[in-house]
């Protein structure tokens, strides 16, 4: 026996005694001796720390990340005496019956161990460990393979025509015909083999699709990201116990040997993943100096820090102290992103006469987010289903702009182009967070139809063109006081999206300083129109985005009272005898949410009643475009009612809000008499 080879048991031996490996190895023999049948191969899951390794024996550490399948039939030998000499499986007969599969806990943060799935060359022929990254764009339903089976050679005088001599394991990257199949022969006397079928050992597989994170800036439709590359998805395969480990739409790590697969004429590169993680990108500790001087010079009221950032965001696109209403209602939905489920999300429709500048304003600041999806209108909006394209035959959901759109923002552009079933569906997620698909049993060779529900984690935008709209519908008659024609979009759609906008300025007035800009642009597109545009750049906005979204915040008692009180008074006074109230049950979400975004945009960890009056003024100015005027009666632009040019001007802003909050809690003890809100009479 080769020294080398025999040094390295012993070291297994060792490391697996010193790890705790020896005894979940003896507690999973157990299960199989206790279970009194026979199977063709036993499987054992070895994890393996390489930084352990490589500190009781550098070869052995080498040869494990290099040469996995190597390494693991020097494991498969020690583990076989081990069962032999502790008399840990009666049924075992011979070491081919025993199957070993390696799991780094981690591998060495180096170059070499990384897997871009974006680089070239793909080096899919080492068969070793890497590490790669990115995001689940389709997975398959799960189907059975074969891990192992046990053959028998046809000439009955021949040694191996009993017992379990000739055993077929599945390695990385076989296909199923490799491991099982009629045309193999003896190796003792070249007679045909024929398979023990009572002996074969099925596994679960599932087909994934995995594509790098950079596709996600090809699909922010316009970016500031100038360079070129190409992408391609590449195919991972999830065995056993790392069946379903994944969900569509999220971003993993995984550990895994590249290998390449014939599909007929075709050969596939793929991956065997060996270990799946979720990755979770830290966001910034900080934001700029910039923002954090205008954050102290601000600090002497609670409304003005909001109120500048908003009147300057954006500079690139549209000139400061324009749409600051839709500017502060990006940016609160902005920080309102979060991959967590049932977290509070905040959708906004905008109804405009000019499309043109709304989608440049919103696809700026769709750049902000990591996940950040404008959505391609020849594509589908929420999964679909297509038959897996590796010969399976089974079904495979196919990611969307919904689902990549995780944690982010799905911009989706004019909703008026869209037709009734599409606006059905966006209804539908935008009240349950959920999309069903269907998957019929007959067309993907299963017993029965299955739907699987996939969770849609994601703010969505739209906006309305009204110009255009008008042009496609009778108007209706008789409007309430304040109240816009929305009746081209259904009803309860508008209602699912939270916050209707109106922008600013009609077509048929636009600004003087939005006329000058897009012409200065047109002229010059990478000039720095305003100083503020470089005093804040995109990079300071992106990191305060990401700093303020991951703030904690929790509700004060007293900016809740404010909420409740506002939400319960405004149930009574809007309704009518036919319908009941038209506050939907979601509003109360929508103000909670729009307060805790003012929270986090004020980088702020406690909501205060200052943040619940922007967020009951937001809501109400949208109520009124939706459905009329209420005793509470705020003016058209009530959160910027004037504009902001000095600091005179935020003074009186802050004068009219503190009039707002006392008008508020008048209307709260008009109509809602049973809740008890702080008044101060200064």
């Amino acid at each position: 026996m080769d020294p080398e080879i025999q040094k390295m048991r012993e070291v297994i031996l060792v490391y697996l005694d010193r790890s705790g490996g020896l005894q979940k190895f003896v507690h999973d023999c157990k299960k199989y001796n206790g279970s009194k049948q026979s199977y063709a191969v036993y499987r054992f899951i070895i994890s393996i720390n390489p930084s352990d390794i490589a500190e009781l024996d550098a070869t052995l550490g080498n040869y494990i990340l290099h040469n996995p399948l190597q390494a693991a039939q020097i494991f498969q030998s020690v583990c076989f005496v081990a069962i032999k000499t502790l008399s840990l499986i009666e049924q075992l007969q011979t070491e081919a019956q025993i199957s070993i599969l390696l799991k780094p806990t981690h591998l060495p943060p180096l170059p070499s161990y990384v897997l871009s799935l974006s680089a070239y060359p793909f080096n899919y022929t080492s068969q070793r460990f890497y590490m790669s990254e990115g995001i689940v764009i389709a997975m398959g339903t799960v189907t059975k393979y074969t891990q192992g089976a046990r053959f028998l050679c046809t000439e009955e005088t021949c040694p191996f025509s009993e017992g379990f001599r000739c055993i077929r394991v599945h390695c990385p990257g076989a296909t199923e015909s490799a491991t099982v199949r009629t045309d193999f022969v003896c190796s003792l006397c070249s007679s045909p083999l024929q398979e023990d079928m009572k002996f074969r050992v099925l596994g679960d597989k599932q087909i994934v699709e995995m594509i790098d994170a950079k596709i996600l800036n090809a699909l922010k439709g316009y970016s500031i990201d100038k360079s070129h590359f190409r992408i391609q998805a590449f195919t991972l395969f999830l065995r056993d116990e790392l069946a379903n480990k994944m969900t569509i739409g999220n971003h993993y790590r995984i550990i895994g040997i590249p290998a390449c697969v014939q599909n007929g004429l075709q050969m596939t590169a793929c991956i065997e993943v060996n270990s799946v993680q979720l990755y979770k990108p830290n966001g910034p500790s900080f934001v700029s100096e910039n923002f954090k001087y205008l954050f102290s010079l601000t600090s002497s009221s609670c409304w003005r820090f909001t109120a500048v950032l908003a009147n300057i965001f954006a500079s690139q696109v549209v000139p400061p102290g324009t749409y600051n209403t839709l500017k502060l209602a990006i940016l609160l939905s902005l920080v309102q992103t979060c991959e967590k489920e049932n977290s509070d999300y905040l959708d906004l429709l905008i109804m405009t006469s000019d499309p043109l500048v709304i989608d440049r304003l919103l696809n700026y600041s769709l750049c902000l987010l990591p996940r950040g999806i404008r959505h391609p209108p020849s594509s589908d909006i929420f999964p679909s289903v297509s038959k897996d394209k590796h010969g399976t035959g089974s079904a495979s959901i196919q990611a969307c702009s919904a689902v990549l759109a995780k944690g982010g923002i799905c911009y989706i552009g004019d909703l008026s182009s869209y037709k009734k079933d599409k606006l059905e569906l966006l209804q539908s997620v935008l009240e349950s967070r959920t999309t069903t698909v269907f998957i019929p049993g007959k067309k993907y060779g299963e017993e029965a139809d299955q739907q699987v529900t996939v969770s849609v984690q994601t703010n969505f935008w739209s906006f309305v063109d009204v110009d255009s709209s008008s042009k496609k519908h009778i108007q209706k008659e008789n409007f309430l006081i304040g109240q816009m024609d929305v009746s081209l979009i259904p009803v309860n759609l508008v209602d699912g999206f939270g916050i209707l906008i109106y922008n600013e300025f009609p077509s048929c007035r636009l600004s003087s300083p939005v006329v000058h800009h897009t012409l200065k642009k047109a002229i010059h597109p990478e000039a720095m129109l305003y100083k503020v545009s470089q005093q804040f750049r995109t990079q300071d906005y992106e990191e305060f985005i990401l700093f303020a979204r991951n703030l904690h915040v929790e509700l004060s008692s007293e900016a809740e009272s404010l909420i409740q009180g506002y939400y319960l008074a405004s149930r009574r006074v809007r309704r009518d005898s036919i319908h009941g109230s038209t506050l939907s049950a979601s509003a109360l979400k929508i103000l909670i949410s729009l307060a805790k975004a003012h929270a986090k945009l004020s980088l702020r960890q406690r909501v205060l009643e200052e943040d619940a009056v922007i967020a009951v003024l937001l809501l109400e100015s949208s109520l009124t475009l939706k459905h009329g005027t209420s005793p509470l009666c705020v003016a058209p632009n009530p959160v910027f009612p004037f504009e902001l040019s000095d600091e005179n001007s935020l003074q009186q802003r802050d004068i009219y809000l503190m009039q707002c909050h006392h008008q508020l809690l008048k209307f709260i003890s008009a109509y809602s008499p049973g809740i008890h809100i702080n008044t101060n009479e200064e």
